[in-house]
């Protein structure tokens, strides 16, 4: 995508706008706040009056963040958000690209009469904005609010709240760079970042090392007695119950991560999460190298996501949704790929 397109429309619409509403996607992620974060302290800082909404709560380990006590929660002040939502003239979405993840948001926001953006890296878009800033080549969308305020400004944009919030963004979707589609362009912004004064230590410890005891005791006991490798598929996949959850005192947040971990084992090169949530299985799926697990979720659990780092989910108890991935993976796994492709 060539981003110079949209920068002139996006600061017109920008500059037109009175009350301008924030909005990212249910159970946000680094880079959902950070992005919805980053564009709040430049919008502000030009003037404008902004509201940011989240769908429901945040993260433990993104509360510290600049700003994050005055994201409105709208499972918590619905009446609140609704009202935000109904005044503003210009509603921008952060993150996604399908109006069901705004949760119980989605029918106040698609019935708005503001004028409303969507800005996104996500594949297959959903036609539910006016206006639609999406680039599939980029890490996160951080990386994208980055260049669209760099664009507006004639130059980067050097205040460092705002740097350190896409800095946030841009960790925490590539796993410190573990993983993720990030490229050249990508480093030169973060060197630009630190080169404003992002503490990179500090985010690391804040983002990557923050959590309670109680997750590092649930993660050992996914990894000892909830992982399983499937050798013969170049595949693990990690299962955890209600019940294993209730037993670590789960909070949200505390998976995170656990998914990349099986791919940590040589030859190893697909990795999947299932966890119980009240009424279905939530499955995140991730790789390493060309298996693209976002058409597998779209396959077969009507999921979607990037080439490595994809999600889905399925109605049913637990046994019954690893029965139904081992049918699946028998048909369709990284080894299967690799020796149809040499053939």
């Amino acid at each position: 995508m060539d981003i110079s397109s949209h920068i002139k429309k996006f600061s017109g619409l920008i500059g037109r706008s009175h009350k301008i509403v924030l909005i990212c996607h249910i159970n946000p992620d680094g880079d959902a706040i950070g992005s919805m974060l980053a564009l709040y302290r430049y919008l502000v800082r030009k003037g404008k009056k902004v509201e940011m909404i989240s769908p429901n709560y945040l993260q433990d380990f993104l509360l510290w963040m600049e700003g994050a006590g005055q994201i409105e929660i709208f499972i918590k002040r619905r009446r609140r958000c609704v009202q935000l939502i109904n005044e503003s003239d210009l509603i921008i979405m952060l993150d996604f690209n399908q109006s069901d993840r705004l949760g119980e948001a989605e029918k106040h926001v698609v019935n708005s009469k503001a004028t409303k953006v969507v800005i996104d890296h996500h594949l297959d878009p959903s036609s539910f904005s006016d206006y639609l800033i999406s680039d599939t080549s980029r890490c996160a969308t951080a990386e994208l609010v980055y260049d669209l305020v760099s664009g507006m400004e004639g130059k980067p944009f050097a205040d460092i709240l705002f740097c350190e919030a896409i800095y946030v963004g841009i960790i925490t979707d590539t796993g410190s760079f573990d993983f993720g589609s990030y490229d050249g362009h990508t480093l030169r912004i973060v060197a630009q970042l630190l080169d404003v004064g992002v503490d990179k230590e500090k985010v690391r410890i804040m983002v990557f090392n923050n959590f309670s005891a109680d997750r590092m005791r649930l993660m050992g006991f996914a990894l000892d007695q909830r992982m399983v490798i499937l050798e013969e598929f170049d595949t693990a996949y990690i299962y955890l119950s209600k019940e294993d959850l209730l037993n670590y005192n789960h909070v949200k947040g505390d998976t995170e991560g656990f998914v990349n971990l099986p791919l940590e084992i040589n030859n190893i090169s697909f990795s999947v999460l299932f966890m119980e949530k009240s009424d279905l299985i939530k499955l995140s799926f991730r790789s390493k190298g060309d298996f693209p697990v976002n058409e597998f979720a779209s396959k077969y659990y009507g999921g979607g996501g990037h080439k490595n780092a994809a999600g889905g989910e399925v109605k049913g108890d637990m046994m019954e949704a690893i029965t139904r991935f081992l049918s699946f993976i028998k048909e369709d796994n990284p080894k299967k790929r690799t020796l149809a492709e040499k053939q």
